[in-house]
């Protein structure tokens, strides 16, 4: 029996594209998850036809929800939750095509950079 209403937080942990909960609820409070362009709580509830804004940081989603889930699955179950729109993916292959030939040269570096790491930095940037 699927359910005719779920958390946001439950859907989009569900969904895949947080890997936890908690993740997925901080990012809702903080604002980086939206339902039609509006700011919503953790506890808003997701229907389907919704159209949500999502940023999880590294890249960002404009989907259709499709299905309701309060559990998560595997990946082919996730995808068949929501319908990501034809402007979204577009402008996701741009980045990634940004990302691969104008790689920031800091990005590889984890953490506060070494002594090394700033001299390859210095050097890259003139």
């Amino acid at each position: 029996m699927q359910p005719t209403d779920v958390r946001i937080d439950k859907w989009l942990w569900a969904a895949r594209f947080f890997k936890t909960r908690t993740l997925a609820t901080h990012a809702v409070e903080s604002g980086r998850v939206r339902i039609a362009e509006e700011r919503i709580k953790p506890a808003r509830s997701v229907r389907i036809g919704d159209l949500l804004q999502i940023d999880n940081g590294a890249t960002s989603w404009e989907v259709g929800v499709l299905g309701l889930s309060d559990a998560r699955g595997s990946a082919t179950q996730a995808q068949a939750l929501y319908a990501e729109t034809e402007a979204s993916s577009a402008r996701r292959a741009l980045a990634a095509d940004d990302r691969r030939f104008f790689r920031e040269p800091g990005t590889t570096i984890k953490g506060r950079p070494t002594k090394r790491d700033r001299r390859l930095i210095d050097k890259s940037t003139g």
